[in-house]
């Protein structure tokens, strides 16, 4: 978003909280749909049909999936054993059949639209490969607006509904609300149906600390968006398009950077999201919880984007791992493999299954399916050894949980990520093998002494603002690991610490944010999956 569209944003924030406000409480959540409407017509015309079509199926279903069960509940009453077994087999395949119908219906969408080039190119390549002599036109398909978020939340619902987690959602405006609430439509936080609903739902009166605590959170939300990212991008992406330029120090930089970057960009506009709906007095999952201080790379991925890796597991990982040709592996895993590497085989299989889907999810190229992969077999290599490392430190009599070890634990986490970053941001997988490739064999004094970085299009005054606000980040970050929340102590402090405090973050968003004649539009990064 550039800055003019973040006017035009909070623009329309406010015209809807003022409606939202008139209306009586009862009546405020349709004041949502309808600014939510309103939000992806605007912004997608046409192709938000995509977004009434999942929404809509997924009620439909959903409301099939309840009939079936209290249908079961009231036939089952004074059948025999037997007969209430069978009976539920019966109802039990029909649920199933409604449930795939709905994923085929939201998922397809999803995967036409995002998928169809990524299997058409792959098609071509192998026609190339192979010298076929013929090639397939893509097709160029535009993607709606959230589609890759509110996706899963649809799917979400239908299968908890199937599992009997709640009840059907009866009111059709009520669920399209859920799928389309316009704070998540961008980048999220992925939501779930019991969580969020009852907040939608239930109008909301105007309460000082909830406006408060939303409109901290949005100003801190844009210092990291403004301020930070987008004064990091140019310098990203200035080294990795053209990085045969530079040596190590300068392309290592830039890796770090990029992942500065890539942090502060989601997380900012998780946080201006955020803070949006808190205005409304509705509470968004988290979606971050400060992932730099991980100790491994599984840790990483249990902080950062949250709401989609307790999707994965939720409703991926755990029916791959249930499901029967899973057991039949691990039956078999335990027969034949020690019961070691029996405890691994099936559960990785399972996590191979979601990392490919959270590669793919990212986007619609090898390059992310390499991404995926690289994640897991990091994972994978961690707890084959893991037993090994449990044996080294008992025998070296070195404390595993110390402050040095951990320490190492944390930096060694932060340079597998970077890699993996750098993955994320390269244009093809060539290009990131290279990339890495240079910043092992390409050192030169000449980096650092003649200062390189400060040719980048940006000045010693934006490496300082960006060093001032990763330090501010980082204090953040620290009183937050220890169980203290500087923003939420703006909401509810006192109005000497409240008004300095935002004060401080607006006046930092006008002058300090990387907008004007100087700076190009920085898109923001996870709006385009």
């Amino acid at each position: 978003m550039t800055y003019t569209s973040y006017l035009y944003f909070f623009g329309f924030v406010v015209i809807v909280y003022v409606f939202y406000l008139l209306f009586p409480l009862r009546h405020r959540w349709k004041v949502l749909l309808a600014g939510s409407c309103l939000f992806s017509i605007a912004l997608d015309g046409f192709l938000s049909l995509c977004l009434f079509v999942t929404a809509f199926s997924s009620y439909f279903c959903g409301l099939k999936l309840t009939k079936l069960q209290d249908g079961f509940n009231s036939a089952k009453k004074g059948l025999s054993k037997d007969e209430r077994k069978e009976l539920k087999n019966k109802v039990t395949k029909e649920k199933k059949t409604v449930v795939a119908a709905s994923v085929i219906i939201s998922l397809g969408i999803l995967i036409v639209l995002k998928y169809t080039d990524f299997f058409l190119g792959t098609i071509n390549g192998i026609s190339s490969l192979f010298r076929a002599g013929f090639e397939i036109p893509l097709m160029n398909f535009v993607l709606p607006l959230g589609i890759s978020y509110y996706t899963l939340q649809a799917i979400g619902y239908v299968v908890d509904t199937y599992r009997g987690k709640y009840r059907a959602e009866t009111n059709p405006a009520k669920l399209l609300l859920f799928v389309s609430f316009f704070p998540q439509m961008t980048e999220g936080p992925i939501g779930r149906y019991d969580k969020l609903m009852p907040q939608l739902a239930e109008g909301h009166r105007y309460d000082n600390e909830d406006f408060t605590a939303g409109v901290t959170l949005i100003f801190w939300g844009l210092f990291k968006k403004l301020v930070i990212s987008d004064r990091a991008s140019y310098i990203a992406t200035d080294v990795f398009s053209d990085y045969n330029k530079y040596g190590s120090f300068v392309i290592i930089m830039a890796m770090i950077f990029y992942t500065i970057q890539l942090y502060t960009d989601f997380s900012g506009c998780i946080d201006i999201m955020s803070g949006t709906a808190r205005i409304f007095g509705i509470k968004l999952e988290p979606n971050f919880r400060q992932p730099f201080f991980s100790k491994s790379v599984g840790e990483f991925w249990r902080r950062w984007h949250i709401t989609l890796g307790t999707w994965f597991k939720d409703y991926v990982f755990y029916p791959v791992s249930l499901s029967q040709p899973f057991m039949k592996l691990s039956k078999a895993s335990q027969k034949h493999m020690s019961k070691f590497m029996a405890s691994i085989v099936p559960s990785s299989c399972a996590l191979l299954v979601v990392w490919l889907g959270t590669g793919l999810w990212h986007g619609a190229s090898m390059k992310y399916v390499i991404y995926g992969l690289y994640y897991f077999l990091i994972m994978l290599l961690g707890t084959i050894f893991e037993p090994v490392f449990v044996r080294m430190f008992s025998k070296s009599k070195i404390d595993r949980k110390g402050k040095l070890m951990s320490a190492w634990a944390v930096i060694r986490t932060l340079l597998l990520v970077n890699w993996g970053m750098a993955m994320f941001k390269a244009d093809t997988i060539g290009d990131f093998g290279a990339i890495v490739w240079r910043s092992f064999t390409n050192f030169s004094i000449n980096d650092i002494i003649y200062g390189t970085l400060f040719e980048r299009g940006t000045d010693r005054h934006d490496y300082l603002i960006i060093l001032i606000g990763v330090i501010i980040m980082l204090i953040v970050a620290i009183l937050k690991e220890k169980g203290k929340d500087p923003l939420k102590s703006v909401s509810t402090g006192r109005i000497y610490i409240k008004w300095p405090v935002m004060m401080g973050l607006i006046i930092s968003v006008l002058i300090l944010g990387a907008f004007g004649p100087n700076y190009g539009v920085v898109d923001n990064i996870y709006a385009q999956f």
